[in-house]
């Protein structure tokens, strides 16, 4: 390999150099069984962050509503309302109710709902925020890699 093409591939991306080494990549998704697009395919990071904003935007009205008269922690109310939220829902019918308006579901990657445990966890490394932002290959955020999770379109 000569330097223009170290370049090339430092500029490219470690995508672009794995390609050019013989390295194949499917879709997102593909690892884990699901189909290329349609309901059951891999949810969007578009989608989900929507979703994520309503739920956040509803769990501040319901704080709002519970400490009308300071708003000093509402930040930390809001954030508890959000967590409660979403171990109940996520645990019983397996979306938040941003997640229903926006058409997703979280589903375990094994098929079927997600078990109370594991949502819990799921919320609790959401919570953290850090694990959400970090993303692998399918676009899933460590929380739901460790929860053995997918977010995946109705």
């Amino acid at each position: 390999m000569d330097k223009r093409q170290a370049m090339g591939s430092w500029l490219s991306g470690p995508r672009a150099a794995a390609e050019e080494m013989g390295v194949e990549f499917g879709y997102r998704g593909e690892r884990l069984g699901l189909p290329e697009d349609g309901p059951g395919s891999l949810a969007g990071p578009g989608r989900r962050i929507g979703a994520l904003a309503l739920d956040w935007a509803l769990c501040m009205l319901i704080a709002y509503g519970l400490l009308a008269d300071g708003q000093a922690s509402l930040g930390n109310w809001t954030l508890l309302v959000f967590a409660v939220t979403a171990v109940l829902t996520v645990g019983t019918v397996g979306s938040t109710p941003g997640k229903r308006l926006l058409g997703l579901r979280v589903l375990s990657v094994h098929g079927g709902r997600l078990s109370f445990p594991r949502a819990a966890l799921r919320t609790l490394l959401l919570v953290l925020a850090v694990p959400a932002l970090i993303w692998d290959r399918d676009q899933r955020g460590l929380h739901d890699r460790l929860a053995a999770a997918v977010q995946v379109r109705i």
